[in-house]
């Protein structure tokens, strides 16, 4: 049974954080390989500054010539509010029996997401079709509510724990750093930064 890695997120712009916990996932887990997914429209978020196309250009910027990291542009593709159970839906559609199936895959989030997982659409459901792996995050501690242990062995799921290094690099801190002219060297790939500044993002 293959093993897939699948890490979504607005990717807005994507930063070595998201590179170095897609690398950590894709060892950990050993998994074949760590699907990057830009959400079309998140639910929980602001409009974002960068369109769909040039996010997902900037993640297969980030990634090109990492072996076993890949775009995928499924929610993209699909348009409309992004929910990880319709993408799992539709990434399982026609395996059979989720635990059955010839592909396991896992979920990627951060410790913060783990916190309120329980508030994403269709959750149960979630942990049905897919197994978990939390990163720590500077000021939070993965663990999961009981609600949610219980639901992970209801369906034979694993939380996985990925010994990410503490990275305090966010998306919006870069965008402000951009927005005011300061360097961002180092936060974000070189050939995403040349993108960035080609493209004229997140100027004021």
């Amino acid at each position: 049974m293959s093993r897939i890695g699948l890490l979504g997120g607005s990717f807005d712009p994507i930063h070595e954080a998201h590179l170095a916990l897609a690398r950590t996932a894709l060892a950990h887990l050993a998994a074949d390989s760590v699907q990057l997914i830009p959400a079309a429209a998140p639910w929980q978020r602001q409009p974002l500054a960068a369109t769909a196309d040039q996010r997902a250009e900037m993640v297969a910027l980030a990634i090109a010539g990492q072996p076993g990291l890949a775009l995928n542009r499924i929610e993209i593709d699909r348009g409309g509010p992004s929910y990880t159970i319709d993408t799992l839906r539709a990434l399982t559609a026609g395996m059979g029996t989720p635990l059955a199936s010839p592909v396991r895959y896992v979920w990627i989030l951060g410790a913060d997401q783990l916190a309120n997982f329980c508030t994403w659409k269709d959750w149960q459901d979630i942990v049905a079709l897919a197994d978990l792996a939390v990163a720590s995050r500077p000021g939070a501690e993965p663990g999961p509510s009981a609600e949610l242990h219980a639901a992970l062995a209801t369906h034979g799921r694993t939380l996985h724990r990925l010994p990410m290094p503490e990275m305090e690099i966010s998306s919006s801190a870069i965008r402000q750093r951009l927005a005011r002219g300061e360097p961002v060297d180092g936060l974000v790939p070189p050939a995403v930064l040349q993108y960035i500044r080609q493209h004229r993002l997140y100027q004021v």
